[in-house]
């Protein structure tokens, strides 16, 4: 629907006009809510996609943006719950358990990150963001070997994806091989990646 048009509020203001006559829609609801997200109106897009699962709970997409807005605002307790709601509405719904692994690295909770991970890369084995969030999850377990080589997996399938490059870096620092993390820190700030501070300190005395 949104394809049809050029101008987000002429859409918006479609969309409510289709609520109007039929309030019982949540596709309508939920492409409100997306609509106000890209707006950055979180509290009206919250309004409408909580209308969208009221209409119909089993709305799995919807969670996850519910559980999205959660995270901007830094409650993960919502975040989980949201997303967790979603899982269970869609067991082969591999965005949520995604979502669901960055609260508990968040929280400096890596096995059960970990177990969400295993259940999203079942349903979505390519899912980048997934297979990175893994190799964090490894390197918070002091698994450096294995974190670099899943690392190595997510660049061979998307080289411009800059966190993976990030994580590469830390991965082969905490294995004395700093060199080779300069160069993969380098490659993640040339790709936008913000690298903490602190890292490019420790990271600084091997610069050549």
């Amino acid at each position: 629907m949104k394809d049809r048009y050029d101008d987000i509020d002429e859409y918006i203001k479609d969309l409510k006009a289709a609520i109007a006559e039929n309030a019982q829609c949540a596709d309508h609801y939920y492409h409100l809510g997306l609509a106000l997200l890209s707006k950055r109106d979180f509290a009206g897009a919250e309004e409408a996609l909580l209308e969208a699962v009221r209409h119909s709970p089993h709305l799995a997409e919807a969670y996850v943006q519910l559980g999205g807005i959660c995270q901007l605002r830094g409650d993960l307790d919502g975040c989980l719950r949201y997303n967790e709601e979603a899982a269970n509405c869609r067991a082969q719904y591999a965005i949520p358990y995604g979502n669901i692994a960055f609260v508990h690295l968040q929280r400096g909770e890596p096995d059960k990150a970990i177990k969400a991970l295993d259940r999203a890369l079942k349903w979505a084995p390519d899912f980048i963001q997934a297979k990175n969030a893994m190799a964090t999850a490894l390197y918070m377990k002091a698994q450096y070997a294995e974190s670099e080589k899943l690392c190595r997996e997510v660049i061979r399938q998307e080289p411009g994806f800059a966190p993976a490059w990030n994580n590469l870096a830390l991965a082969l620092f905490d294995q004395n091989r700093q060199k080779e993390a300069v160069e993969a820190c380098d490659k993640a700030i040339e790709l936008g990646f913000e690298v903490a501070p602190g890292f490019l300190e420790e990271l600084a005395p091997f610069r050549a």
